[in-house]
């Protein structure tokens, strides 16, 4: 879930728009493990809860959404409500925590799986305000492939990952232990993301080096829970 999680905020900052109501309405910066669990509590809610539990958490996201507008560096106006932008936001999260959970899960999803998972998924994001969302992987695939033509690198989104990757908010004994994690994710990033938030691909290394380390660190965390029951 943390591989797949950065691994989506670095691919949503290459929207411009989407990248501008994070910059300027986010508390990530101040908060990053606020922000951070509030997601998690919404992923929890809407993956695991009841749906009364599930409803409560997305109209909490939704009134969030009303008041995240305003304009953009390139002087465009953006609103958090625009169902192209929640579009955008959903399908790179789902693409993200499936490419991460198929890289390192314990018990990678077969085709009929993955498709599942993604169906189920836009339940939730049919009531985020997210129009037509994918039910398929295929279907995933299409619609990223649509704003491939819209997205780029910019100072907001640069800034958003040196935080990310480079300067993360923790003490230096922790940071080992991140470090294997920010490989993991790199490692699962696609090609066309890399020229954009300027991180060469180099196959040899992500195949023998960051993907053995993504490999420790997910292990680990494994052992280090408790059995399944």
């Amino acid at each position: 879930m943390f591989i797949g999680g950065l691994r989506a905020l670095l691919v949503q900052s290459l929207h411009p728009l989407a990248m501008a109501g994070v910059a300027q309405h986010s508390d990530y910066r101040n908060d990053p493990w606020g922000r951070l669990q509030r997601t998690a509590d919404f992923l929890a809610a809407t993956s695991f809860g009841p749906a009364t539990e599930a409803q409560r958490a997305v109209d909490t996201v939704n009134r969030v959404h009303e008041r995240v507008n305003g304009v953009a560096s390139d002087g465009r106006p953006y609103s958090a409500r625009d169902p192209h932008l929640l579009r955008w936001v959903h399908i790179i999260e789902i693409d993200s925590f499936l490419a991460a959970h198929q890289r390192y899960g314990e018990f990678p999803l077969d085709a009929a799986g993955c498709d599942g998972y993604v169906k189920d998924a836009a339940v939730i994001a049919r009531k985020l305000g997210v129009p037509a969302p994918p039910e398929s992987v295929r279907a995933l695939r299409d619609q990223i492939v649509s704003y491939r033509g819209e997205i780029r690198g910019t100072k907001e989104s640069r800034d958003a990952m040196r935080y990310l990757l480079l300067e993360p908010p923790l003490p230096p004994v922790a940071r080992a232990a991140y470090s294997l994690l920010v490989a993991a994710t790199i490692s699962t990033l696609p090609r066309w993301s890399r020229r954009h938030l300027q991180l060469p691909y180099l196959p040899v290394t992500e195949r023998f080096a960051l993907r053995p380390l993504g490999d420790v660190i997910t292990r680990a965390v494994r052992w280090a829970m408790p059995p399944r029951q």
